[in-house]
């Protein structure tokens, strides 16, 4: 058994908080809204993010940094990736020295193109090794529901990777341990974006070819900038590479392929964010960011670059799937 802290009570924060809790574990989970603690409290429900599922009646949620993070042994940071460093800033004197901390968040942040891990590194002076990241096919919705799946554990350090494996081990959840930091984290960044595009072309009235296409070419600008960075090709194949990416980009769960699949039919960034109750898809930013990154290593991301431009340069759904069609041809 662990003591765990959940910082963040979004619908995938939630849910692992359920996990740990199934699996045996003392849980905290913090919130941003007193509200929302308060109905996880007294209902063991979290109808904001994840409707009706029950949450175990042991999860113990609070308003309050400082009473989630006392006594915490891990701690999960489930913020959105661009609110990760301000945050962290406020909670690091309250994190003790050997803490084992992990990113449940998918993303670059935008200016220092850093990958979540190096963000929590960064600010809280902790040594590489005690920082882990979890990633996979796991959507919310599913894994609350104890529908069978199966995520990545990835850290430097093996004893903290067994450890948080075991912790997060249940009858309905499998964890694979995972060196390769980089990889897992490139993977679930990457495929937000590519997410995005699989839904531009079903909201245009596209089909499962065009949605097999891009997977397949999206897994191949993955792979040329995870590789570029340091990234194994075995993670990228796995769980936290093809395993995430399918299942973001043809899941009507996925709030990114949704939200392009909004964005193409509405026509408008202002359209689609107003059926999506003004919650911008992860991909919209780290497009951004992934595309700034893979510029800094020379690595060619097309189906990225095309996203970005209907996302941020006003070019058109139809517009974008002309110019992929009109690049040259070349081996695969």
């Amino acid at each position: 058994m662990v003591e765990a802290a959940v910082m963040g009570a979004g619908a995938w924060g939630t849910a692992v908080a359920k996990v740990l809790a199934d699996a045996g574990n003392d849980v905290r989970l913090w919130a941003r809204r007193p509200e929302v603690a308060e109905e996880i409290n007294e209902t063991h429900r979290n109808t904001r993010y994840l409707g009706d599922a029950e949450l175990p009646k042991t999860i113990r949620a609070t308003s309050d940094p400082v009473e989630a993070l006392s006594g915490a042994c891990t701690v999960l940071l489930a913020v959105p990736a661009q609110m990760l460093r301000s945050h962290l800033e406020q909670w690091t004197h309250l994190i003790g020295p050997d803490v084992t901390l992990v990113s449940l968040a998918k993303g670059i942040e935008l200016g220092t193109l850093m990958r979540m891990s190096q963000v929590i590194v960064q600010v809280t002076g902790a040594d590489p090794g005690r920082v882990a990241v979890i990633s996979g096919p796991n959507l919310a919705s599913e894994i609350v529901a104890e529908q069978p799946a199966a995520t990545v554990v990835a850290c430097t350090d093996s004893g903290r990777a067994v450890a948080l494996q075991r912790a997060l081990l249940t009858g309905y959840l499998r964890p694979y341990t995972n060196s390769d930091v980089i990889g897992a984290e490139i993977g679930g960044a990457c495929k937000n974006v590519i997410a995005l595009a699989c839904g531009m072309a079903a909201g245009v009235g596209l089909g499962e070819n065009t949605a097999a296409a891009i997977i397949t070419r999206g897994l191949a600008e993955i792979m040329r900038l995870g590789i570029a960075l340091g990234a194994k090709p075995t993670t990228l194949s796995g769980l936290a590479g093809v395993g995430d990416l399918v299942a973001t980009c043809t899941s009507r769960h996925s709030r990114n392929r949704t939200f392009g699949e909004r964005l193409a039919r509405g026509g408008t960034m202002e359209s689609a964010l107003r059926e999506a109750g003004g919650h911008v898809a992860e991909g919209v930013t780290s497009c951004q960011s992934v595309l700034a990154l893979a510029a800094s290593y020379d690595v060619e991301m097309p189906l990225t670059d095309a996203v970005h431009r209907v996302c941020h340069k006003g070019l058109s759904v139809d517009e974008a799937v002309a110019l992929l069609l009109g690049r040259s041809t070349k081996p695969e």
